[in-house]
């Protein structure tokens, strides 16, 4: 994958050797770059070098350079050719042929800059990791929790380039809070704190989120402190919860001044996991002090669960042939008794389980599960049907459902007992209906098709999304309020039950697709095309189903070409209409002419008082009065009709040729 490309930083970059024939093109591409040129010796806030090992002295300034007490923290860029150019170069982190240095330089030195800003994340990373493993091993291993506190701020103020680290405790009503640990302060431990002087706390007890803070003097959230944090020179702040299970225990607050500027999103991931790893365990070490205080009683609470298990027996041949896994725990929550039933499920002998903690048996994905169960019963209270997802002995994997009551054998001592029993398959099976159930729901939801169901009393039970857009209302107001009777114009509800229930139009319980008509929620009538069925559980009909396809579109569509159509006839009829008035021009001109021709000659043959002068005058006149009949047909265009005798209509040979003239 290809490096990202950096603007190259504002620092120098060295040039070797000095007298290179390259020397001058480096430093034209240098200066359109905006970076500056440096020799020998390497400044300080030099990161990147050209060595032109084309020069003569380039590979013995290239060593040299290497071999520098700066060379491990430059990238270098060399200008070779040839053979010198193909094979790999110790310390070079890419090559430009001399050709190239005015094209090709600026982008290369961009690119080793990539990488060593790359290379130089990664380090970082890789210490912060370290520094992870190193503080969750003394979390794992210490026994001075206070001393380890304090070793924690102090470790991150110096790995960090921190002013101060503090880890906060918070009280039940998360109004005070304890500072356990700070880095400046060995002796500093158990000071009450007002939170109502540190609103970045409050912020993380609020949202249980890391609050990252910059130019706090400046910042909003501080704006009531702002005076205490100028006068103390804090420019940065980083407030990171210590959460376990979302509940927020206390706050790793971190204060840097403006010297190493702000937070980088590295650091607060690093911080971020710290602290989780922090609050396991100021949590662990709470429970470690509580088993502390009750290690003097031990000895005989022991004695008493042993003379509580004599008393059990009464009920053991009881628990014998019970299907479910039955325990009794003492006080300790250890094992008095598991029946047979129970051994099996977890994968454990009598001998094997009797005096072990529940948990070391049940071995939880969330220890608090069974710990809830058994805080509820030290009330005297019961609680029943928890899931919790176990890992037996024999390393099976398995969800129980755990109930717990007290079992009071003695007035003055009382002890759990829960039942266990197996519900793996089913919850399995639950969670793939659930996401079936999920499937279909989308599936549903982005039908193009409107999909409505309804009981038979006509309730809607099913209102798609298309069958929002079809029929105006939203689903919650028909899932709520409308009667499926109100989708369909009068009569046609019971028409559509009476259809699906005949045998006629698909089949009893189905309605093959046909065209119907809905109503809007605003009135107006939506042609659908539409099919349905009823919907059976044991012969008996609980409900119905419709599909809806909005046809408004299609009817749109089918108007438009039925309009195409009859413009397409008016087109054909005039194509005809033309084609017959030039074929009959054509065929009529030729004995209109000859008729013409002859009339002429006689009429100049013969004496206008003889008596056939006018019948053949009138004969050239009805042939001239012809032949202009047949020059407009010659010029019809278009189809225009007027009335004729009776009901019938001819051609209006005028109109149909007048727009020509």
């Amino acid at each position: 994958m290809p490096l990202p490309q950096k603007s190259l930083p504002d620092k120098q970059v060295v040039v070797l050797p000095e007298g290179a024939p390259s020397r001058e093109g480096v430093l034209r591409v240098l200066s359109r770059e905006g970076v500056r040129a440096a020799g020998l010796p390497v400044p300080t806030d030099a990161e990147l070098a050209v060595v032109d090992l084309v020069a003569p002295g380039g590979e013995a300034a290239l060593e040299a350079l290497l071999q520098s007490s700066a060379g491990s923290k430059l990238s270098v860029v060399a200008i070779a050719e040839g053979a010198l150019a193909e094979r790999e170069i110790a310390g070079v982190a890419d090559v430009v042929a001399p050709s190239s240095v005015d094209t090709e330089l600026g982008m290369r030195l961009k690119r080793a800059y990539a990488r060593r800003l790359t290379y130089r994340e990664a380090r970082a990373r890789q210490r912060d990791l370290q520094v992870l493993l190193e503080l969750t091993s003394r979390y794992a291993e210490a026994s001075d929790v206070d001393e380890l506190l304090h070793e924690v701020t102090r470790r991150l103020a110096d790995e960090m380039e921190i002013d101060r680290a503090a880890l906060v405790l918070l009280d039940e009503e998360k109004a005070t809070g304890t500072i356990l640990a700070a880095s400046d302060d060995p002796a500093l431990k158990d000071l009450k704190i007002d939170l109502k002087q540190y609103p970045e706390i409050r912020e993380v007890v609020r949202t249980g989120k890391p609050v990252i803070v910059e130019d706090a003097p400046s910042h909003p959230l501080l704006e009531d402190v702002k005076d205490k944090v100028a006068a103390r020179g804090i420019r940065n702040i980083a407030a990171m919860p210590l959460a376990v299970r979302g509940k927020v225990l206390g706050v790793l607050l971190l204060r840097r001044s403006s010297g190493r500027g702000a937070f980088v999103n590295r650091e607060v991931e690093f911080l971020a996991t710290l602290g989780h790893a922090t609050a396991v365990a100021l949590r662990n070490a709470r429970q470690l002090d509580v088993e502390r205080n009750r290690r003097e009683k031990e000895k005989s609470a022991r004695i008493a669960a042993e003379e509580r298990a004599e008393a059990l027996k009464q009920y053991e041949s009881y628990f014998q042939h019970l299907s479910d896994g039955v325990a009794i725990l003492d006080e300790k929550a250890c094992v008095m008794s598991l029946n047979p039933a129970g051994r099996k499920l977890l994968d454990v002998e009598l001998h094997e389980a009797r005096g072990r903690h529940i948990n070391a048996l049940t071995n939880p994905s969330d220890d608090g599960l069974v710990m809830d169960l058994l805080m509820t019963v030290t009330k005297g209270e019961s609680k029943n049907d928890v899931d919790v997802p176990v890992r037996t002995l024999a390393g099976r994997r398995l969800v129980l459902s755990v109930s717990a009551a007290p079992l009071d054998l003695q007035r003055d001592k009382a002890v759990a007992i829960l039942t266990l029993r197996d519900v793996t398959r089913a919850r399995a099976l639950a969670d793939e209906l659930q996401k079936t159930k999920d499937y279909l729901e989308r599936l549903i939801d982005s039908s193009v098709d409107a999909i409505i169901a309804a009981d038979m009393k006509g309730k809607v039970i099913l209102f798609n999304k298309a069958a929002e857009q079809i029929c105006g209302w939203t689903a919650e107001e028909a899932l709520q309020s409308l009667d499926v009777g109100k989708l369909y114009p009068k009569h046609q509800g019971r028409e559509v039950m009476a259809a699906l229930r005949s045998k006629e139009h698909g089949g009893v319980g189905r309605l093959a697709q046909s065209r119907r008509e809905i109503i809007h929620k605003n009135g107006d009538r939506i042609p659908v095309s539409m099919s349905a069925a009823i919907i059976y559980e044991g012969g008996r009909e609980i409900g119905t189903v419709g599909i809806f396809t909005d046809l408004r579109d299609r009817l749109k569509l089918e108007r438009k070409l039925s309009d195409a159509e009859t413009r397409l006839e008016e087109s054909e009829k005039n194509k005809v209409l033309m084609a017959l008035a030039g074929a009959a021009a054509h065929e009529l001109n030729q004995p209109l002419t000859s008729v013409m021709g002859y009339a002429e000659l006689s009429k100049r043959k013969i004496d206008e008082s003889s008596p056939i002068y006018r019948p053949i005058d009138i004969i050239y006149r009805e042939a001239e009065r012809m032949a202009e009949i047949v020059r407009k047909i010659g010029k019809i265009t278009r189809y225009e009709v007027k009335e004729y005798v009776g009901d019938q209509t001819i051609v209006d040979i005028d109109k149909a040729a007048a727009h020509e003239e």
